[in-house]
């Protein structure tokens, strides 16, 4: 196998694939891409077995038509580390011969592993398929994932349970995550094709990566599924994973209905206040209080070591009107969930014990459920 291609090309194309492979692994190859050029096109793989990315790499010349495997970070990095604008020629003789790569005067050899070792992840049926707008994708990850549990024992919340509800006479696609402290939910209408699809949940791992791949694009991105495996389809790039086989819980039972106490607050100031009040606190979990009275939001924190912390809002910043209350929360769960609001946050309160409801007043298509804790 023998081609050459600028580097910015590659760059581009390592980038992607190089992510998905595991730093640790106990299995060399799995650290290792699959470089293919056959066809008159460049193919590049990499895999952790759970996790599949391939990209076909435009502008490539080929001399030599042949398929190996290299070292994905060091290969990235060198290539990473080259002058722009270079040209970077890649040259493998077959067998266990190192691979060549060449660029102006910089030259050196990679040792590569058996192509007959690198693991094909089969994707079998995927009988569902639609398309969906990236910025579309990019909301649904970005309004869900921070709510995404990183406990490995509850691992059927390890990720977004993408799946169709009907609300209100109309069916939607929503994006679900919840660790058991707060719960992200965010919808779109169903597009073409979808309708049918089971509920998945898509791990972790496969959310970032997918963010990250659908930064670059503003197109549409095409999804096709199973029970099992998941792929999307952005341009060049093929993203395919298994999917979390376990139930997702009945989600719906935990969103309070009738909260009637409701606090709008601006974003920017709310956010802006819990910071300084938090910062009293070096507990990770940094409890924050809330105290609503008429058109007052009071916030509050307090710590052993440091003393205590405290920040009035009002006026126009701050809307309620009911009777008073009080109720604690996580600080960084509050900031996790504004972070995700564009102007006006909304609180739906019941009482200082219950489950809260947080929405944008700008997008009513996502809501949030926020557990509170003592203070």
């Amino acid at each position: 196998m023998k081609f050459t291609v600028e580097r910015a090309i590659l760059l581009k194309a390592l980038a992607h694939v190089q992510s998905v492979v595991e730093r640790r692994n106990t299995i060399p190859i799995l650290a290792n891409v699959l470089l293919e050029a056959q066809g008159g096109a460049l193919k590049l793989t990499a895999t952790d077995m759970e996790i599949a990315v391939v990209e076909e790499v435009p502008g490539v010349q080929i001399s030599r038509e042949g398929r190996t495997t290299a070292p994905a970070a060091t290969l990235y990095e060198i290539v990473r580390k080259l002058p722009e604008g270079a040209k970077v020629e890649l040259d493998h003789g077959g067998g266990d011969a190192p691979l060549s790569l060449r660029a102006g005067r910089f030259n050196t050899s990679l040792a590569v592993l058996p192509v007959e070792d690198f693991p094909s992840m089969t994707e079998g049926k995927l009988p569902t398929r639609f398309m969906l707008p990236a910025g579309q994708l990019r909301e649904l990850i970005d309004r869900t994932r921070f709510a995404i549990s990183t406990e490995e024992t509850r691992y059927y919340l390890n990720g977004i349970y993408l799946h169709v509800a009907e609300a209100e006479g109309e069916k939607w696609l929503r994006a679900v995550a919840t660790d058991g402290h707060r719960l992200a939910r965010v919808q779109e209408p169903v597009p073409d094709g979808a309708a049918g699809m089971p509920g998945v949940i898509v791990p972790r791992k496969t959310i970032n990566e997918l963010r990250k791949l659908a930064e670059e694009t503003q197109d549409e991105i095409e999804v096709r599924l199973s029970d099992t495996k998941i792929r999307f389809g952005i341009g060049p790039v093929s993203l395919t994973s298994k999917l979390i086989d376990g139930t997702f819980p009945e989600y719906e039972r935990v969103i309070p209905r009738g909260n009637d106490k409701i606090l709008k607050v601006r974003k920017k100031e709310f956010a802006e206040a819990v910071g300084r009040v938090a910062a009293i606190s070096s507990e990770r979990s940094k409890p924050v209080k809330l105290s609503l009275d008429r058109n007052l939001l009071v916030l509050s924190a307090a710590s052993p070591e440091s003393g205590q912390a405290q920040e009035e809002l009002e006026g126009e910043v701050v809307s309620y009107d009911n009777t008073p209350l009080e109720i604690g929360f996580q600080a960084r769960y509050l900031n996790d969930i504004t972070d995700q609001i564009i102007e006006t946050v909304q609180f739906e309160f019941a009482d200082g014990s219950a489950p809260t409801v947080v929405r944008d007043a700008a997008k009513p298509e996502a809501l949030y459920v926020l557990m509170p804790m003592r203070v």
